[in-house]
């Protein structure tokens, strides 16, 4: 008998629109417009396609992602991965054929901005 596994695919031709919550791995090949959330690993394939944020314990990103990733151990843009976005994790990597736009933010350090109506702006001790 096989062990029971944890692995959560969304195959390509899938569309999902809302949030992903789970506890294991997750492979995404598809759409989704949402949060991704598990405690596992999240692998977004070369024509994975998220508009929303994730939030992992690590992550391969072959595909597209535009929102926040917060991962809390290893980021790896891979291939002709393409992140539109800013980034929270412990450490980083990217091949040279991948697109990254954003902040990114290693470790204990977090970003000193507010944010006011959607929009980003300094804090009164940076603009002064």
């Amino acid at each position: 008998m096989l062990p029971s596994s944890t692995i959560n695919i969304i195959g390509s031709g899938t569309s999902i629109q809302g949030d992903i919550v789970c506890e294991g791995d997750i492979r995404i090949d598809g759409q989704v417009n949402g949060l991704v959330s598990t405690k596992a690993k999240i692998v977004v394939g070369p024509e994975g396609d998220i508009t929303g944020d994730l939030i992992c314990q690590s992550a391969d990103i072959l595909g597209k992602v535009t929102g926040i990733i917060k991962v809390e151990e290893l980021l790896f843009l891979k291939g002709n991965a393409h992140v539109k976005g800013d980034v929270y994790t412990a450490h980083f990597e990217m091949e040279p054929t991948a697109k990254f736009n954003g902040r990114c933010y290693m470790g204990d350090e977090q970003p000193e901005e507010t944010h006011k109506h959607g929009r980003s702006v300094l804090t009164e001790a940076e603009a002064e």
